[in-house]
């Protein structure tokens, strides 16, 4: 099927590359790269990104730290990762807005699902930092829930496997891949997708999971082409359109498409 406005979630993790921390340039052009092939299709893209490359609020316990002054510290390291990511897509003349669920007015706009909803008919790539801006809810469960919100058609939460297996396959060399599986099964076979929190919003919302390899090149523009790949998780294991709509129409004739020609600045 063709996605209209998807929302995709990246790992923070994913972004060290093959350092033991921070930001890898290369890593991080190169998904500004992918972002930016799929947005010019048409294709309105949101993304939210972890912050575990440089601080994971769960480790503050272990540190001794309250756990709600952790979590508010892992906001702010995806708020990093948010800036580098807006500031690798400009480089490559893409237009884009960061949303914050934390108030930081020098760096992002606040999130409002109005705001956010307009700039993505207006072509733009909108990031999302800082999770909800709320303790104890991961970027996982953020990334959900703002796919909800904005009426993605889908969540496309980007690793470094290529889907779901029955183990971790960089452990168990007989784990078996699913090429499609069902929100019950994903929990009956008790397989580590998101965390509950954001795995419960999909079920319940009916918005389907797509698990895929963000890090070999060209992987995302396939997947949006009706490539098959990675594992697909939605209540009946098969790409239907989301709440039982009707199909979805082709993104580069969608009625949605921001007018060509110039236009006045709008919030």
């Amino acid at each position: 099927m063709n996605y209209h406005r998807i929302l995709l979630k990246l790992s923070g993790e994913a972004l060290m590359g093959q350092q033991q921390y921070g930001i890898d340039a290369e890593r991080l052009m190169q998904y500004a790269s992918e972002i930016k092939a799929v947005a010019a299709t048409g294709v309105q893209v949101a993304v939210v990104i972890g912050g575990g490359n440089i601080y994971r609020g769960v480790q503050a316990e272990a540190f001794g730290l309250d756990r709600v002054q952790g979590d508010y510290m892992g906001m702010l390291a995806t708020v990093i990762n948010s800036m580098a990511l807006q500031s690798a897509l400009e480089k490559l003349d893409v237009s884009t807005r960061l949303l914050s669920g934390l108030t930081i007015q020098k760096v992002c706009e606040p999130y409002i699902r109005r705001r956010a909803v307009r700039h993505l008919e207006k072509g733009r790539v909108v990031i999302f930092g800082a999770g909800i801006g709320s303790p104890y809810f991961t970027t996982d469960s953020a990334a959900s829930l703002r796919a909800i919100e904005i009426e993605a058609d889908v969540v496309l939460k980007g690793t470094r496997v290529d889907g779901i297996y029955s183990a971790d396959p960089e452990k168990n060399p007989d784990a078996v891949r699913f090429p499609s599986i069902t929100f019950d099964e994903v929990i009956a076979k008790n397989l580590n997708v998101m965390d509950m929190t954001a795995f419960t919003l999909c079920k319940e919302n009916n918005l389907p999971i797509i698990v895929f390899d963000m890090n070999t090149p060209g992987n995302l523009a396939r997947l949006l082409n009706g490539e098959a790949m990675g594992t697909l998780v939605s209540m009946d294991g098969t790409a239907t359109a989301r709440n039982n709509k009707a199909p979805l129409p082709d993104a580069k004739h969608s009625a949605l498409q921001p007018t060509v020609g110039p236009q006045p600045e709008q919030a």
